[in-house]
């Protein structure tokens, strides 16, 4: 069984260090697909500092509501997930939200501007088969989904929100607009998506679902005392029957998202000793 111990980020700068606070849980991190968005997100805390990275994967530092919070893009698909959060892990995170986009299986009632939160993912990718058979599920963690619920109703941020089954993969363009000789084949299955329920789709949540799947079974081998890995997705829906949104409706919706993001951090840090049952 491979080490627990942290390894030297490669693609961040940061330390165990920086990712200390809210007792031993440590910083609660959001993780969008960009850098723009993270520093965004960022303007919304207190006492920033931020890490600056070359590859852009700059690290911002700081709190909201006596919470001690990180902000990091994760880059694009699941390769750049898989770096991004195995670096995190390693360094301590033990509580990370994705904040992120995806496009809607369901557009005949799943419209631009809703949210959906992944209660599993679809592993149509190639990046967590290096970790676990295909045939294993990855599911998000039962105390985030939990906690955004709670937080939803409470901040009246339920309004077309959607709870289910999501489906990563690697290609945007070959798999969802049909790019290349095997457009009639990525068709068929993402009709066999919809026609399966699946809400909607993006590129990254398996791998991060898988990672911290794999990363608890390490630590409770390992008997350590550490917090256990609770990980867990809020999509801004931007696609629906139009592949892209017009701008501003967007910005709206990811704003939407990332308010429930931090709903969602309150409520799940108030509670952290709470059973989610």
């Amino acid at each position: 069984m491979q080490s627990t111990s942290p390894l030297q980020p490669m693609h961040m700068n940061i330390t165990s260090q920086d990712l200390q606070g809210n007792g031993r849980l440590g910083r609660y991190i959001l993780l969008p697909g960009s850098d723009g968005r993270a520093e965004a997100i960022a303007q919304r805390l207190q006492n920033v500092k931020m890490q600056p990275h070359s590859r852009r994967h700059n690290f911002y530092i700081g709190s909201w509501q006596g919470i001690d919070i990180g902000v990091m893009s994760s880059g694009m698909g699941c390769p750049s997930m898989d770096i991004i959060a195995t670096e995190l892990l390693h360094q301590g995170a033990r509580r990370i939200i994705r904040v992120g986009t995806a496009g809607s299986l369901q557009p005949q009632r799943l419209r631009i501007g809703s949210l959906v939160v992944p209660t599993a993912a679809v592993r149509d990718e190639g990046t967590s088969r290096h970790y676990l058979d295909r045939s294993i599920p990855v599911l998000a963690s039962l105390e985030f989904l939990d906690a955004v619920r709670r937080a939803a109703v409470e901040h009246k941020l339920n309004d077309r929100l959607f709870m289910g089954l999501t489906h990563t993969k690697d290609s945007l363009y070959a798999r969802e607009f049909g790019e290349g000789p095997l457009q009639a084949e990525h068709e068929r299955y993402m009709q066999h998506l919809q026609a399966a329920g699946v809400l909607a789709s993006e590129m990254e949540c398996a791998q991060l679902f898988t990672l911290t799947q794999v990363w608890n079974q390490k630590l409770l081998q390992t008997e350590t005392d550490r917090p256990l890995v609770r990980s867990g997705a809020i999509l801004a829906v931007i696609g629906d029957d139009q592949p892209f949104a017009d701008g501003q409706e967007v910005k709206t919706t990811i704003e939407r998202a990332i308010d429930l993001g931090f709903a969602t951090i309150a409520s799940w840090h108030k509670n952290e000793d709470r059973p989610w049952l």
